[in-house]
């Protein structure tokens, strides 16, 4: 201001030098005159401008009232703008909302002077934009809020957690045909979803929503904005989870867990991560794309400012189940999580691509991998389980043993992840390879299986088959020895010759152990069978009274076998039927002939038992109720 002043003096010091030179002059050389018409001109112009300056602002001034009035007459009412009708008062309030940002523009635009009402007019008009800022950001909730579209009900829907668990009790007491049904086998956790973009928004509200984006972002409202936009879609992705009952959980509450209430938990985890990626953030991004993708980095940034903690929710509840104990029941939940994420990676990719989503993209990548680690921990360590697992007590009725049952429903369940886990331990590298052959060598395994699955289910397969030996030597009786082993040999092989897991074991296999549970059926026969029906047979040189105890010893070895053997048991209808037949062809075979002997040398009343009475008796044999033959000798 001090500048101006002086500059002022001087200017006024050399006009009064200039008139007071002018009166003592009578004539003006052509370079004065010339020099003092440039000054007329100078002085023309400057006494223009201003009078253009002062007429400037008054239209300024003219459109900034007008602008004014019209937007606080249509914020006067009570109701929300859309409310009122969206192609009407909501549209002539954006109309304003812009003159007062073009006459900020054009305020800002002049050169700064001196001029009062220029900076008046200026604060005024940034004091009105600020007032409709604060009113456009309501309305951007409003809209939003009265337009928000629901998923539709296919793309929420869940199954009930009421349903089977897998555990070691429903793999020992239920089939393979009907494990095929229950929901551990969830048959739609193979396949890739494609992705779907849904209408988070009725599409006829996005130009509005739109027109007000880029108003308030030219406004350089862009914090402004994006805050109430981040706020509502935030809380509405929240909404969406609480669909799956999914909400934040610690790491410490998920690891107190019964295995129950987790299952469940993870089943909804399951369908909450699968819409979440598939379904609602494409769509979520869409939308934004459409309102801010003309912005740069700003649809990119609330978007994943609005889905970071959603999904970090749910990564965080993956890592807490990978980290938990390693138990074979969680097997098949961490591969059912573990394919749901690979089969989502593209997705999850292509969503947080950028360097600011790039952390949720690594969290992501991190949580597979562990679930998938977890995983093939839990397979590898199934042999040290089976070989752990011992006892000092015989299993009572030589029938197939609960641990039989358990890992081959197990292995069963497991050919549902076939390539998964194919994938998981193809993708391990094998150490030592002198151990491997060494192992093949140890467990009888051959030397030319095709993949790791192969090689780690018949090694695992050799363990159970060892446990059984073991058990079977607790047995007393060698019969039943062979019986138990005939049994869960017959198993096995049955269930795995008829399964998706017959080409990790092969032929070959198949066949070595089908002659096991032959040779086991034979030896049984030759352990019961051999001394009984040596009573029956050599005696064409026997006096009578040797004849006759030998009828009496064959009865009572009968009656002792019959006792013991019928409850026993053979749970395979077809395998007891054989037996029984095999048995049958010798011993009645066999008796027929010695007591038509004795009927010829004796008489009828030395036999106790007729071939139809054994024949009969020899069905009841490992029916796993024992009974007794109380016939009294006849007289």
């Amino acid at each position: 201001m001090e500048g101006d002043k002086s500059t002022d003096q001087h200017v006024i010091a050399a006009a009064q030098h200039l008139v007071k030179a002018l009166k003592d002059r009578t004539s003006l050389s052509d370079e004065v005159r010339r020099t003092l018409a440039d000054l007329d001109i100078h002085l023309a112009a400057m006494t223009e401008a201003k009078e253009d300056e002062t007429t400037s602002f008054k239209e300024i001034e003219g459109r900034l009232k007008s602008a004014e009035a019209k937007i606080m007459s249509l914020q006067s009412n009570c109701l929300k703008l859309w409310d009122t009708g969206p192609s009407n008062q909501l549209l002539e309030y954006l109309q304003n909302v812009e003159e007062v940002r073009s006459i900020i523009v054009s305020l800002e635009s002049m050169v700064l002077n001196k001029n009062r009402k220029q900076s008046r007019l200026t604060n005024q008009a940034h004091s009105v934009l600020q007032i409709a800022m604060v009113r456009l950001q309501e309305e951007v909730i409003n809209i939003l809020a009265q337009s928000k579209q629901c998923f539709e009900h296919a793309y929420v829907s869940f199954h009930s957690c009421e349903e089977t668990v897998v555990d070691e009790e429903m793999m020992v007491s239920i089939e393979y045909d009907s494990i095929e049904g229950t929901s551990c086998l969830d048959s739609s956790r193979a396949e890739s979803e494609e992705c779907i973009i849904m209408d988070l928004v009725h599409p006829g509200v996005v130009p509005y929503i739109k027109s007000i984006a880029d108003l308030m972002l030219a406004s350089h409202y862009v914090q402004e904005f994006c805050q109430v936009f981040i706020r509502f879609w935030k809380d509405a992705l929240y909404e969406y989870l609480g669909l799956f009952c999914m909400q934040q959980i610690s790491i410490e509450d998920v690891l107190r867990m019964d295995w129950a209430s987790l299952n469940c938990r993870i089943k909804k985890w399951r369908q909450a991560t699968k819409n979440v990626i598939a379904f609602y953030l494409p769509s979520e991004r869409n939308l934004f794309d459409q309102i801010l993708g003309e912005f740069g980095s700003v649809s990119s940034t609330c978007f994943i400012e609005v889905s970071k903690d959603a999904m970090m929710c749910l990564l965080n509840f993956g890592q807490a189940v990978a980290i938990g104990p390693l138990l074979p029941e969680r097997l098949f939940c961490l591969l059912d999580m573990y394919e749901l994420l690979r089969g989502l990676c593209q997705d999850v990719d292509a969503l947080f691509c950028v360097n600011h989503g790039n952390s949720i993209q690594v969290e992501y990548h991190e949580l597979m991998k562990n679930l998938g680690d977890s995983a093939k921990a839990i397979f590898l360590g199934l042999g040290n389980r089976i070989a752990s697992n011992t006892s000092t007590t015989p299993f009572q009725g030589g029938g197939v043993h609960p641990l039989t049952k358990y890992v081959i429903n197990y292995f069963m369940l497991l050919s549902e992840y076939y390539v998964t886990l194919r994938f998981l331990l193809e993708d391990r590298e094998v150490e030592n390879s002198g151990e491997v052959v060494d192992t093949l060598v140890k467990l009888d395994i051959s030397s030319e299986i095709p993949c790791p699955l192969a090689f780690h289910l018949q090694s695992i397969t050799s363990r159970l088959e060892s446990n059984l030996e073991d058990r079977s030597n607790l047995y007393k009786d060698d019969s039943l020895k062979h019986i138990f082993l005939m049994n869960n040999i017959h198993y096995m092989v049955q269930k795995i010759k008829n399964s998706k897991l017959r080409t990790c074991f092969g032929d070959e296999w198949i066949k070595i152990h089908i002659v096991k549970y032959v040779q086991h059926e034979k030896s049984y026969e030759r352990k019961t069978w051999n001394s009984i029906i040596s009573l029956i047979t050599g005696y064409e040189k026997l006096g009578k009274a040797v004849l006759k105890e030998r009828c009496r010893n064959f009865s009572i070895a009968f009656e002792e076998v019959y006792k013991n053997q019928t409850g026993w048991t053979i749970p395979d209808i077809d395998l007891r039927d054989d037996l029984n037949v095999s048995i049958g062809l010798r011993v009645i075979h066999a008796y027929r002939t010695f007591a038509g002997k004795v009927r010829k040398s004796l008489s009828e009343k030395h036999i106790k038992y007729t071939e139809e009475d054994l024949e009969e008796y020899l069905l009841d044999f490992f029916q796993g109720s024992a009974k007794s033959l109380n016939h009294h000798w006849r007289r």
